[in-house]
C-alpha cells in the first residue's frame, strides 16, 4: 500500500496506464543486482532509484578514479580514491531514502553458496569486461533469472534483454568467445553520453518487466550508433551447441 508521500513522489509515473499503483508495488517489491557502477551502472542506478525500486544490490569492486568522472554521473571530483559501491549507495540513498541499498565493494560471489545480501529478481549487467558478461549470463540461466546487458565503445552502445525460457538463447550464443575484444574504452576511448544512452535503457528495460512480466525487446540485439543517431535491432539466434543453454535448443 502507497502512503501519501509515496504517491506524491511517484505521482508522474503512477500516472501512466503501464504502471499505476500495482507497478509501482511491483517496483517497490524488486530486487535487482547492478553489477558495474562505471558509465551503465550510474544511470541505470539513479533512475532505478528514482522510480522507486525496492533493493538494489550495487556490486563493483573498484574504487573511484579521476578517469572515471568523464561519464560515471554518480560521483564528484572529491571521491576519488573511495569505493564505487559506498559511493554509489550514498549517493542513491540521499536520491531516495525509502529504498534499501546493499553495497558490495568486493568480487561479487558467483558461486554455489550466492552469497549475497538479498536474492534478485532481475540483474542489470552493466560491466565492463567479457569475462563478468559471460560469468553473468550462465549465473541468470542457472538460476532462472532476467538479465539485461549492454556495453558501449566510442560513439557505439548495445543492448540485450534475455528472459527465461529463453527461448532466444543466451548471450553466449551471441559471442561464444571468452577472449577480451582487442578494442575496449581504455585504449579507444568512449563518448559519456553514449554510456547514459544505454545504461537509462537497461533502466528502462527493468522497470518494464519488472511491471508487466515481460518484455518486448527480449531476444534483439539493440545497436545504437551515436555519430549518425541511428538504431539497428537484430534477432538473436540460440545455438544449439552453447554450452550454457544449448540442452533447451537440441530438439
Amino acid at each position: 500500500m502507497l502512503d501519501d508521500k509515496s504517491f506524491m513522489r511517484y505521482s508522474r509515473q503512477l500516472l501512466l496506464e503501464e504502471i499505476g499503483p500495482e507497478g509501482q508495488q511491483k517496483l517497490s517489491d524488486a530486487r535487482i543486482l547492478i553489477v558495474g557502477l562505471g558509465g551503465l551502472g550510474s544511470p541505470a542506478a539513479l533512475y532505478l532509484a528514482a522510480a522507486g525500486a525496492g533493493t538494489l544490490l550495487l556490486a563493483d569492486d573498484d574504487d573511484l578514479h579521476i578517469s572515471n568522472l568523464q561519464r560515471q554521473i554518480l560521483y564528484r571530483s572529491s571521491d576519488t580514491g573511495i569505493s564505487k559501491a559506498k559511493l554509489a549507495a550514498e549517493a542513491l540513498r540521499a536520491l531516495n531514502p525509502s529504498i534499501t541499498l546493499h553495497a558490495i565493494s568486493d568480487r561479487i560471489p558467483l558461486s554455489a553458496g550466492d552469497e549475497l545480501p538479498a536474492r534478485p529478481t532481475l540483474v542489470l549487467d552493466c560491466s565492463d569486461n567479457l569475462a563478468t558478461r559471460h560469468r553473468l549470463n550462465a549465473w541468470c540461466f542457472s538460476h532462472n533469472l532476467p538479465l539485461i546487458t549492454a556495453s558501449a565503445i566510442g560513439f557505439h552502445g548495445q543492448l540485450l534483454v534475455l528472459t527465461p525460457p529463453w527461448q532466444h538463447g543466451c548471450y553466449q550464443c551471441l559471442w561464444p568467445d571468452s577472449r577480451e575484444p582487442e578494442r575496449n574504452c581504455r585504449n579507444s576511448g568512449i563518448a559519456g553520453p553514449v554510456t547514459g544512452v544505454m545504461g537509462s535503457l537497461q533502466a528502462l528495460e527493468a522497470i518494464k518487466w519488472i511491471c508487466s512480466g515481460r518484455n518486448t525487446a527480449a531476444g534483439q540485439l539493440i545497436l545504437f550508433d551515436g555519430l549518425a543517431l541511428r538504431w539497428r535491432k537484430l534477432k538473436l539466434t540460440p545455438e544449439r551447441n552453447c554450452p550454457i543453454c544449448g540442452a533447451r535448443h537440441a530438439n
